[in-house]
């Protein structure tokens, strides 16, 4: 039985350069800005693409990490590469894992083939889909924490049912820091942070300066 992780193409990968390699999968990724996220269908509002998605679960990822005294630079890491074969396989929402698989792990092979990549990237899709190490679990977390962030904002906005979708996404979180974070951000409105970036008076002067400077 093949490994799923081994390369299913590798004679047209090993006939390109390294560097056309890291060509083609730079292109690849690129594609994550053209893969939408498909859960939103169901809830009635909102989208976002798998790239969105990815950059702001990173960075959850290094806040959780820095929250918790864990390895920030690793748990980003995990988070900047857990959906990365999505460029192949597309999205796959929560109903259509019910009645759909995907070979994610030959997803990802085929994509780093050649690039000299396949050993870190591949070990840390591993290490998140293991979820032994506290950083990974972390990054899952994260994962969990950006969708509750968008689901706050459709909240906000009027739709009722994405009180639903955190009440559900708020159970899945396994680590003390990601609860206490998702909290926060399920109470949060999301409009202040701009609101409250400038001293309320700012909003009054025209053009968003004072004349009189």
């Amino acid at each position: 039985m093949k490994n799923e992780h081994q390369c299913t193409a590798p004679d047209q990968f090993q006939a390109r350069d390294r560097l056309t390699r890291l060509a083609d999968f730079i292109f690849e990724a690129g594609m994550l800005r053209k893969t939408p996220r498909t859960g939103y269908q169901f809830l009635g509002s909102g989208a976002e693409n798998v790239a969105e998605h990815s950059f702001r679960t990173a960075v959850i990822g290094y806040i959780l990490a820095d929250m918790a005294g864990a390895d920030r630079l690793r748990t980003m890491e995990l988070c900047l590469f857990h959906d990365l074969h999505e460029a192949r396989t597309g999205d796959f929402n929560y109903v259509a894992k019910q009645y759909n698989s995907c070979r994610e792990g030959a997803a990802l092979a085929d994509a780093l083939a050649g690039t000299g990549l396949e050993e870190p990237v591949l070990d840390s899709w591993k290490e998140l889909e293991d979820a032994e190490t506290f950083e990974a679990k972390l990054a899952q977390d994260a994962d969990q924490i950006d969708l509750i962030a968008n689901l706050k904002e459709e909240l906000d906005l009027g739709n009722r049912y994405a009180e639903k979708w955190i009440d559900c996404a708020l159970k899945r979180l396994k680590t003390d820091v990601a609860q206490q974070l998702a909290q926060q951000i399920s109470v949060v409105d999301h409009t202040d942070w701009w609101f409250l970036a400038r001293e309320r008076s700012w909003w009054e002067k025209k053009n968003g300066h004072d004349k009189s400077e």
